[in-house]
């Protein structure tokens, strides 16, 4: 692992789901949105206690894999080789009670509507956390290390990510999510670039989501009737999993995550 100091930074986001990404990646086009790195492929591990007490002080250990696949292919197409890989460890803290307007840190979870009031008041809710990061060169050893803090993997989910800017629109990354239960846009940036973005995009502050990709499988699991976690009656203790098909078998349909699981309580993430 490099020994790089970690960067601490207050994470503002929300989630926007995505009904047709050819029409989204159309309007991008048309809006002149520009890529501004390669589209990747994620694995990403969260890590807790056999208890799940990380979670239930709303706190959370990642293990974050990233390959190079080029361009906004099929999902048929694998991860790339190793040199293309980058490997970050991110702790997140609880959701705070504050959002950020102009660069500023007030108090208020931002459910205000736009209207004859306060000009500077955001178009809906936002995830306000504290997010420490740092880069690794090695996922196994941070594995080893988590391990022996009594730390386990309990939730491992992949997706496919590109990442645009707006023309216009400073103080805001646009990332596309290509994910087993969906496509997702992840907005993160100040509240009011946020808000601009999304609605440049066409989408309002209804349709502004806060739940994390654990907290949506989970949901989506219980839509479908289906287990979350993949562990057998007294068996050892096995991390939840949002993955697409394995074997180059490209794509599962649409809202139907590969699960195995018999143990019906959600996701500890």
């Amino acid at each position: 692992m490099r020994n790089n100091s970690a960067e601490i930074t207050l994470e503002i986001e929300i989630k926007l789901r995505v009904a047709d990404r050819d029409a989204l990646r159309e309007r991008l086009a048309r809006l002149k949105a520009q890529p501004t790195r390669a589209r990747v492929h994620e694995m990403n591990t969260l890590y807790d206690t056999r208890d799940g007490a990380l979670a239930r002080r709303g706190q959370m250990i990642r293990v974050r894999v990233e390959r190079e696949v080029g361009g906004a292919g099929k999902l048929g197409k694998g991860p790339g080789k190793d040199a293309d890989k980058t490997v970050t460890l991110t702790y997140k803290g609880p959701v705070k009670d504050h959002e950020e307007r102009d660069g500023r840190k007030v108090r208020g979870n931002g459910r205000a509507a736009h209207g004859g009031g306060n000009p500077n008041r955001s178009a809906g809710p936002y995830k306000v956390r504290e997010e420490r990061e740092v880069r690794a060169s090695d996922e196994r050893a941070i594995a080893e290390i988590l391990g022996a803090l009594g730390l386990t993997p309990r939730f491992r989910y992949e997706k496919y990510r590109s990442t645009y800017r707006l023309p216009g629109i400073a103080h805001v990354v646009v990332e596309l999510d290509e994910t087993p239960i969906g496509d997702f846009l992840e907005l993160e940036g100040r509240c009011q670039a946020i808000d601009r973005a999304a609605a440049r995009l066409g989408f309002g502050g209804a349709d502004y989501i806060t739940e994390s990709y654990g907290a949506l499988y989970a949901r989506n699991c219980a839509e479908a009737g289906q287990a979350v976690f993949q562990n057998e009656p007294g068996g050892p203790l096995r991390a939840a999993e949002m993955l697409f098909r394995n074997g180059g078998r490209g794509r599962r349909k649409k809202n139907q995550p590969e699960t195995r699981s018999r143990d019906r309580r959600d996701p500890v993430v």
